[in-house]
């Protein structure tokens, strides 16, 4: 292997990836949109930065333009300059609510999985670290957390595993070749999740179920497109009628360790 290109380096889960992969010895390039001696400049609405973060690479982690409904136009091309230079792998950041063939990230899989000789798609459950730091801010208003979950359940997942299932799957001999599923290791409300963080805050923070359309609203407020936060707080309305209410095991069968436990996670990201 010539090295592998992470893309969204800063974020949650690929400046975790690509600290999995030096820990292993893996050459890694890292990219950013802002660019410096740490980091390849890279930007999805810029097409002439693609070529030069491919250079020299055999495999890519992919995480696909933030908050576009429709990330094909900039995906499709950048695998094409992919492929022509010679690229083998790609690990792709999807979302366990997605499955291929679906608008914006299941369009995505479909390329992945068409496109490329070697590759894998990662569909998680909602990352437990969206509960801490300035992600936390989304869903925040006047001190409650706002879903539009009612009781479904989440098995949220620690970004530290996402990353990784993502280094095995980018640097396993042999090729995963298909879409995993990864979960944290139980189904939890939001009003469990409510409890957890009064419990690291030292305050009280409480669950407020609202309507789809009034999250939306506020999601947009918050400064996400209203395409996007629809889409956003639709996936909410799915996990209500229980489409996320589920353990796989994934991480364990992929890594050879358990997931980490979501009152695990949250305490030790303070």
């Amino acid at each position: 292997m010539s090295g592998v290109l992470v893309l969204g380096a800063t974020g949650t889960t690929g400046s975790r990836v690509a600290a999995f992969l030096r820990g292993r010895g893996v050459p890694v390039r890292t990219a950013s949109r802002r660019g410096d001696p740490r980091h390849v400049r890279f930007d999805w609405t810029e097409r002439e930065t693609y070529a030069p973060a491919l250079r020299r690479v055999s495999a890519v982690y992919l995480v696909g333009p933030v908050g576009v409904a429709d990330p094909v136009p900039f995906v499709e091309p950048f695998l094409e300059e992919a492929v022509r230079q010679g690229v083998r792998r790609v690990v792709q950041l999807s979302s366990s609510a997605v499955p291929e063939g679906a608008p914006g990230l299941g369009e995505v899989h479909r390329l992945v999985r068409t496109t490329v000789p070697e590759w894998a798609v990662l569909r998680p459950s909602w990352f437990m670290q969206n509960f801490t730091g300035p992600s936390l801010e989304l869903r925040e208003r006047d001190g409650d957390l706002l879903s539009a979950t009612g009781k479904g359940r989440v098995a949220f997942i620690d970004a530290g595993d996402i990353a990784a299932v993502a280094g095995h799957a980018l640097t396993d001999e042999r090729s995963h070749d298909t879409d995993h599923v990864l979960t944290g290791p139980e189904a939890l409300s939001y009003d469990d999740v409510a409890a957890l963080l009064t419990e690291r805050h030292g305050r009280p923070v409480r669950h407020r179920a609202v309507p789809v359309e009034e999250l939306a609203g506020h999601f947009a407020q918050r400064g996400l497109s209203p395409e996007y936060a629809a889409l956003l707080a639709a996936l909410d309305d799915d996990i209500r009628g229980g489409a996320e209410d589920r353990v796989t095991d994934t991480v364990e069968r992929v890594t050879g360790r358990p997931p980490r436990p979501f009152r695990e996670a949250i305490l030790a990201d303070e």
